[in-house]
């Protein structure tokens, strides 16, 4: 019962997430790239954390270690399934660079805000079940999941908002439809409980799923933005924020054992 309500108190908090472009967009440019440059790198280095360390290895305990195989190709398919929703339908992964030509990109797509909405739906009811498995689980793996989470989002909504508003929609109505999108996280958990009761193993099953999906998303998409970066010092500062991701997804473990 308890897992039930943390997971459903988590994705409420990931879901509010989608209020924070009103906030970013009246930020002043250079006030958001620091931001996002902090942002960026702690994402990459919790959600890949969080992937090694919590998800990987829970999904071979519940799977059972000789069924390892097994598990690989679900993590496999993960990956190949974040890399298909990324690229076919969540049609436009909004992050903000606050540079004219990331403008101009989100005009050219302007006839394909709604459907960025409904992939962004379909990605935020992933997030949910994603948490509520997780929290089934015990709660460091939930904790560690939702902070994964929550560092992607962030940027991820800025974008999102940005796409709306530049896509015609005013910024109130943007807001409207961007937190409702949000919502179905929550949806996600309650997907999520029904089929963990009903369905023998899917725990195991989602939560190597997610882990592959993670691991594709600090590998593929993260991560290269990083790379992205040529002034040294900068460099090492994101290096360091990256491990500081990781460290802290390796911390929920120790201060919150299964």
């Amino acid at each position: 019962m308890f897992d039930l309500l943390y997971a459903i108190l988590a994705v409420a908090v990931v879901s509010l997430l989608s209020l924070v472009g009103v906030f970013a967009i009246s930020l002043k440019e250079s006030t958001l790239d620091r931001i996002l440059f902090v942002l960026l790198s702690f994402s990459a280095g919790s959600i890949l954390g969080a992937a090694y360390l919590d998800l990987l290895p829970e999904a071979i305990e519940f799977l059972g270690e000789e069924q390892l195989s097994v598990t690989v190709i679900y993590v496999t398919i993960g990956f190949l399934g974040f890399f298909f929703l990324e690229r076919n339908i969540y049609w436009y992964h909004g992050h903000v660079h606050g540079n004219q030509s990331d403008v101009e990109e989100k005009m050219v797509i302007k006839k394909f805000v709604y459907l960025n909405v409904i992939g962004d739906g379909v990605h935020n009811l992933i997030d949910g079940m994603i948490i509520a498995a997780s929290f089934f689980i015990n709660i460091s793996v939930g904790l560690a999941t939702t902070i994964a989470v929550i560092f992607h989002e962030l940027p991820q909504e800025i974008g999102d908002f940005g796409v709306l508003v530049y896509g015609g929609l005013t910024r109130y109505r943007a807001l409207f439809v961007n937190f409702l999108s949000a919502l179905t996280a929550v949806v996600g958990v309650f997907v999520s409980n029904y089929l963990s009761i009903h369905t023998e193993n899917f725990i195991g099953l989602l939560i190597a799923l997610a882990a592959g999906g993670f691991i594709y998303l600090a590998a593929s998409e993260l991560i290269p933005e990083i790379r992205k970066e040529e002034n040294v010092g900068k460099s090492m500062i994101q290096f360091i924020l990256f491990v500081f991701g990781i460290v802290l997804i390796w911390s929920l473990g120790l201060l919150f054992p299964a």
